[in-house]
């Protein structure tokens, strides 16, 4: 059914759609009430609602490793990994906002595209996970609470001098020539 390959692990992927807009609701007629935004904090999510999610992300992701060949560099297990999942679902959004949204982009959107890519190319390294080219592996464990990271921590708020020095501005002189109005200096 899709045009690219089924290369991730799951057996429905034969139900991926060519064109995961196809996946959105169609847009409300003019004039009609609009609808709430929906939030996509993951954890916020009732779980039918979060499944539902993953599914539309996962449509969209399979998508976009094909178009942008990404195959080499986002593994097929990404939802698994929360912080590439989160980098993911804020890379939809931008792209639903920047293909899907306005159709005559606002004052400094005139480039929004090519904004997009840009941040999908910043955000490839951070989405390869070495450990999981050919299988899935668990990311490390948290090492356990320490008891005093609390007490250090407040004990650093009333003694070190980032948090105990007066104010003290770094170009006070030219903070005090700008809200004057003053030319600033050559």
């Amino acid at each position: 059914m899709t045009d690219f390959p089924n290369d991730w692990s799951d057996p429905d992927a034969s139900d991926v759609p060519d064109n995961p807009a196809s996946l959105w609701p169609t847009v409300p007629p003019a004039g009609s009430a609009a609808p709430e935004p929906r939030s996509w904090v993951w954890a916020a999510m009732p779980p039918p609602e979060r499944r539902a999610r993953l599914r539309e992300l996962r449509t969209w992701v399979e998508w976009l490793r094909h178009t942008a060949e990404l195959h080499n560099d986002l593994p097929p297990c990404w939802y698994r990994h929360h912080w590439v999942r989160e980098m993911l679902t804020a890379l939809y959004l931008g792209w639903l906002r920047t293909y899907e949204g306005e159709k005559t982009p606002g004052p400094g959107r005139e480039l929004a595209e090519a904004e997009w890519i840009n941040t999908l190319h910043a955000f490839k390294p951070h989405m390869k996970i070495p450990a999981c080219i050919s299988t899935h592996q668990e990311p490390p464990l948290l090492p356990p609470p320490d008891p005093r990271t609390d007490e250090e921590w407040e004990l650093y708020l009333v003694t070190s001098t980032d948090t105990t020095d007066p104010a003290r501005h770094p170009a006070e002189a030219e903070a005090r020539r700008m809200t004057a109005g003053m030319d600033p200096p050559m």
